[in-house]
């Protein structure tokens, strides 16, 4: 390999393969509490315009899972009527399909000079620093949304405050299944050169 990469041929390719894990498919262990400190700390390593660091990190004690997914059940039922056996379970297990789960809130606020759309970038390349670094670690780790990162009751049960939303959930455990392939966009057809138009 030669160029800029031939320093480090071991990180491309781990960029190279990096891949999600479903949540459902991970077990214990998860990230321990030094390990967790490493990895937000390698998260929040993104670029941040002003350095306003827009974001912020809520860590949901696994012991509570239960807790999280009983109110999480109650409000979807709340809003979208009775639910059936499969829907209750997937509603209570929300928090507790994986060891850790870790939520990103974005806080972007109006600035005289920092656009709201660079500070919500900066939100997204945490999660997405986050699951890198989980996975470089040797963990499983997934970025979800799902309904209550867009609801605001729900994300206000989860501790986003006045003016702040998710921008993600980051779950992290231990493989239990090897990760599948999806296919990735062809090259050519999202990428163009740039043509004066006069």
């Amino acid at each position: 390999m030669t160029g800029h990469t031939s320093g480090s041929p071991d990180t491309v390719r781990f960029l190279q393969s990096r891949r999600s894990h479903p949540a459902v498919t991970m077990s214990g262990p998860g990230p321990d509490a030094a390990e967790l400190e490493t990895l937000l700390s390698i998260a929040a390593r993104v670029p941040d315009h002003g350095k306003l660091a827009p974001w912020r990190f809520i860590i949901y004690p696994a012991d509570k899972a239960d807790v999280i997914g009983a109110e999480l059940a109650r409000l979807y039922e709340q809003k979208t009527g009775p639910l059936d056996d499969a829907q209750r379970d997937k509603e209570l297990t929300r928090f507790s399909r994986s060891p850790c789960v870790i939520g990103v809130v974005s806080r972007a606020h109006e600035h005289a000079k920092i656009p709201l759309w660079e500070q919500q970038l900066s939100a997204g390349a945490v999660c997405m620093n986050l699951i890198t670094a989980a996975a470089a670690s040797g963990y499983a780790s997934q970025w979800l949304t799902e309904w209550f990162s867009f609801d605001d009751e729900a994300s206000r049960f989860l501790g986003a405050g006045e003016g702040e939303r998710f921008a993600g959930f980051i779950h992290i455990g231990t493989a239990t299944q090897p990760p599948v392939e999806r296919p990735r966009p062809n090259l050519p057809d999202i990428v163009s050169s740039w043509t004066d138009k006069d």
